[in-house]
């Protein structure tokens, strides 16, 4: 209840357009996908993936970083690390077992396993899709690991995309059907107010300042 007043607080230093924003993308968020990217190499790749996260509605973005731990390029990502959840690991090991604790099956993104094309992907279950480095692709510990492996249908010479178009196609078509399922994907409330708490910290100056007043006062 304090979380909720403490919104209701918060939300006077916003303008009502922003609100109306807050509102309006968590309505469209969802965790039942999520997405992660497996020591890329290039920046600007990363950051592309997490936009295309923030446009398709995914949450959260697991970033493996065991050979390469850089910043994220803010320029590509337009503002995009602020809105999505991104959760680091320093072992694929380690990220693949949390995301089977919390329910997700593997889904290895890959030209070469002859599994399941994706316009026949089976959205009803919780997956995290992984994607690999530019050159040498996924991890065999990822491909050891993976639940299924899905590709995208090509007819080129070329028998692979980069890795930010690889997701932005994928996110797209998953999250076109997902919307239009039977399927519970949306965020429920509470998780809609732990994450416009989040965006009000983001947003507002003087956050911490605000937030010990109210605190304050309410005692």
């Amino acid at each position: 209840m304090r979380e909720q007043d403490l919104l209701d607080h918060l939300k006077s230093y916003l303008t009502d357009k922003r609100i109306a924003k807050f509102e309006t993308v968590l309505s469209q968020r969802t965790t039942h996908f999520t997405v992660a990217t497996e020591d890329v190499y290039q920046l600007h790749n990363t950051s592309a993936v997490i936009r295309s996260c923030d446009v398709f509605g995914i949450q959260e973005v697991s970033i493996v970083e065991e050979q390469n731990t850089k910043r994220i390029d803010r320029e590509i990502a337009m503002g995009a690390q602020k809105w999505v959840d991104l959760n680091r690991y320093h072992s694929v090991k380690t990220c693949i077992s949390t995301l089977k604790e919390r329910g997700y099956q593997i889904v290895a993104t890959t030209p070469h396993k002859n599994d399941c094309d994706l316009q026949d992907f089976d959205i009803s279950k919780k997956s995290c899709f992984f994607f690999g480095r530019e050159t040498e692709g996924l991890s065999d510990e990822v491909l050891n690991s993976a639940d299924c492996f899905l590709k995208i249908p090509m007819v080129g010479f070329t028998e692979s995309l980069n890795i930010s178009v690889s997701a932005a196609i994928i996110l797209q078509y998953v999250t076109y059907k997902l919307r239009r399922s039977n399927i519970d994907w949306k965020l429920s409330e509470h998780e809609k107010l732990k994450k416009q708490l989040d965006w009000c910290r983001k947003t507002i100056k003087s956050y911490d300042e605000i937030v010990e007043r109210f605190y304050q006062v309410e005692n």
